[in-house]
């Protein structure tokens, strides 16, 4: 409930909440009216945010072939930097709710295949035109359409038709799906002029800032956007700037120079010594991100299930949370899904370390000679320590892991998707059906492990559909087991997102969905003077 609370107060202090509001979602918190009015009186002392200046963040996960294309944005410094310039239909609010942003509302019929969204009026494009419903419509059939390869495909698969229905947006779904608001949070949904069909890496919304810089892999900024429909609550600072640095050294360095204001991904194992640095303050939140190492299903010798089980049971889960996370985390299942998710499947028999088990697979898999793990400092912090020690505790199977460490820039073109076992992460998804479906549904687009079962998809439809929360509950139970005993995916640990904010940083409003509060830092901060 703190986490809830601190961004609340957040809210109010930063104008972006009412006081009738405040208390009314303070209540409804489970809060006395006595106690939520001292906690509003509270956050009405905070001070209110500072407007003007530059705001930098020195990210991770830029290279050179990045684009602005949201159909196609997968790094986190391109995710952050795409909430700086879009604007999306509607986000999750940290405590799970949803907070409507071009879509003033969202309604479904009973049962839950037609769904109507009025679209706010009087937003602007930064060119100066109206957001309509029609460019809503043009946005959410380019996302659906499977030729455009977008990366939203997975989640927006489900649509039969949209159309424009006056100041609303009617969408039809194929099959019934509860979930569909949150499936319209993704961070790829930026809603375009025309939906991005004439000029899609154009970088042209309706967010709080627009386009200024955009170095591929370097750089990318933004001027604040004058005619911004939120402007008195967002966009505080008169410019921002995603600087890329990769590398974990350098990033530190950046912000005790005061060269950025925020960074993302502090390693867990210097947490404390940064701790200690004046004016720095720790930004952590535990959420559903996990970490894993994916193994082509479809490709040798990954194709032997035997050998997918040898290698599950061949690793140190709490060895990696000790010496890895240090603590910022929880052991993982082998399947991306935690408590934190509604639904959660629990009941599960947790896999540990079990070199016995892991030795007799491997030797029933027929396989032999050194398996190679491909990883990288930008696949998550601590990755190649992570590497090294499953090396080693693989090696008490008689498992030979060989480690080869790739190059920062081009990790995510040319290494992810691309060799079959490999090392990665998840930011985690608003709901089970938004991660099994970007991820582990066969026609996914992210299917990092290239699984492919018709059971698993069939369950997934069937989950998707079913409004009895039991019922549902007991289908994606199925799922998770499936796929931690069948499927591609190695995971050990479920992060904390760790940021850090440097000297004068105010605002930031930690989010358990992603790491930078859900890519808005640089929307929702300021610099004291």
């Amino acid at each position: 409930m703190s986490q809830e609370l601190d961004y609340l107060s957040s809210c109010i202090a930063a104008g972006r909440l009412s006081r009738r509001e405040f208390l009314g979602r303070a209540m409804a918190l489970g809060l006395s009216a006595a106690f939520a009015n001292s906690l509003l009186v509270a956050a009405a002392r905070a001070q209110a945010p500072k407007k003007g200046g530059i705001l930098r963040a020195g990210l991770q996960s830029g290279q050179a072939t990045d684009t602005l294309d949201p159909a196609h944005v997968t790094g986190r410094s391109l995710v952050t930097f795409g909430k700086c310039w879009g604007e999306l239909l509607m986000d999750v609010t940290p405590d799970g709710g949803l907070e409507y942003r071009i879509a003033e509302e969202i309604g479904s019929s009973k049962d839950a295949k037609t769904w109507t969204m009025k679209i706010r009026k009087g937003i602007l494009f930064h060119n100066g035109k109206e957001v309509t419903p029609q460019d809503v419509v043009a946005t959410l059939e380019r996302h659906s359409d499977k030729d455009s390869k977008s990366d939203a495909y997975g989640s927006m698969q489900g649509i039969e038709s949209i159309k424009a229905d006056g100041g609303d947006v009617v969408i039809t779904l194929k099959d019934p799906n509860a979930d569909l608001p949150y499936l319209l949070t993704a961070f790829n949904l930026i809603i375009q002029p025309n939906g991005g069909k004439d000029k899609p890496g154009e970088g042209v919304s309706a967010g709080p800032y627009k386009v200024t810089v955009f170095e591929p892999g370097v750089r990318y900024g933004g001027e604040k956007f004058k005619d911004y429909w939120q402007g008195d609550k967002l966009g505080h600072a008169d410019q921002i700037e995603v600087v890329v640095i990769n590398d974990d050294t350098a990033r530190i360095s950046a912000l005790q120079g005061n060269q950025v204001h925020m960074i993302d991904r502090v390693g867990p194992k210097i947490v404390d010594l940064l701790k200690r640095v004046p004016g720095v303050n720790i930004q952590n939140v535990a959420g559903r991100a996990c970490y894993v190492f994916n193994m082509f299903c479809d490709t040798a010798p990954f194709d032997n299930n035997d050998l997918r089980m040898a290698l599950k049971h061949a690793i140190d889960r709490e060895e990696m949370l000790d010496k890895v996370l240090r603590g910022y985390g929880s052991v993982g299942n082998d399947f991306p899904v935690n408590d934190a998710y509604p639904l959660f499947p629990d009941g599960i028999e947790q896999r540990a370390f079990d070199p016995d088990k892991a030795k007799f697979h491997y030797q029933k898999s027929g396989h032999s000679g050194p398996i190679l793990l491909r990883t990288s400092d930008v696949a998550f912090p601590g990755a190649v320590d992570a590497a090294q020690l499953y090396q080693q505790s693989a090696a008490k199977a008689g498992i030979s892991i060989e480690v080869k460490r790739e190059p920062s820039d081009g990790y995510w073109s040319e290494v992810w998707k691309k060799q079959p076992f490999m090392m990665s992460y998840w930011p985690g998804f608003p709901t089970q059906d938004q991660m099994y479906s970007s991820a582990y549904q066969s026609a996914a687009p992210y299917n990092d492990t290239r699984f492919f079962n018709e059971r698993f998809d069939k369950l997934l439809i069937e989950a998707r559909g079913e409004l009895d929360q039991g019922k549902r509950k007991n289908l994606y139970r199925e799922m998770a087991t499936i796929l931690r005993d069948e499927g591609g995916v190695i995971a050990p640990m479920f992060n904390q997102y760790i940021d850090a904010t440097g000297r004068g940083v105010q605002g930031f409003m930690k989010h358990p969905a992603r790491d930078m509060g859900n890519g808005y830092a640089l929307t929702q901060c300021w610099l004291e003077a």
